[in-house]
């Protein structure tokens, strides 16, 4: 780090186990990125005036060239930090993984989602059950009524656009699921 670590305790007295916890684990954090300007880590206890049960409310400011990593868990949301050591722990388990996606972005290694293939109906078969689909790249793919998503099999028409889920049939390439193009798709 370029600043050295900044430790903040509100509402407590300096917890020595806290601290020593907080700069290991702002270390491996360092370790991890090589480029991080500095961290700032505030431990703030419940206020006094509470009854007993108060809940520890740890927050992590990472500094980086260009952005900021920002850790700020709501402590009713967690009733395990009532205890101060689980509640850093847990801020400084989600900034690792922040950091990590920081890291994975910075080196170009971000998941790609590659879109399911997609294509047009030109062949349909209502009475047994089956239609054709010729995709973008030329292929035709066959898919039987129950691959298509919501039973809108009977809706389809010859020239619908749809996406689908290919892979080797029997007696080719086939179709697993298949779903009309504008309507919601898996994982949506």
């Amino acid at each position: 780090m370029q600043i050295p670590l900044q430790i903040t305790y509100r509402n407590m007295e300096v917890s020595e186990a806290i601290d020593t916890y907080i700069r290991d684990r702002a270390a491996k954090l360092d370790n991890s990125c090589k480029n991080m300007v500095g961290c700032r880590v505030v431990v703030e206890a419940p206020h006094k005036h509470q009854h007993k049960g108060g809940l520890y409310h740890v927050s992590i400011d990472i500094t980086l060239p260009k952005e900021s990593i920002i850790i700020n868990r709501e402590p009713e949301l967690h009733q395990a930090h009532q205890d101060a050591h689980v509640a850093a722990r847990d801020a400084f388990d989600a900034a690792q993984k922040q950091l990590r996606a920081y890291v994975n972005r910075q080196k170009g290694e971000v998941k790609i989602h590659e879109a399911s293939p997609h294509g047009r109906i030109t062949e349909l078969y209502p009475m047994e059950d089956y239609g054709r689909i010729a995709s973008v790249d030329g292929g035709d793919i066959y898919f039987h009524r129950h691959s298509v998503l919501n039973k809108e099999f009977d809706a389809l028409e010859i020239g619908t656009e749809v996406r689908f889920v290919e892979r080797a049939g029997d007696e080719g390439p086939q179709a697993s699921s298949v779903w009309v193009v504008g309507k919601t798709q898996p994982g949506e």
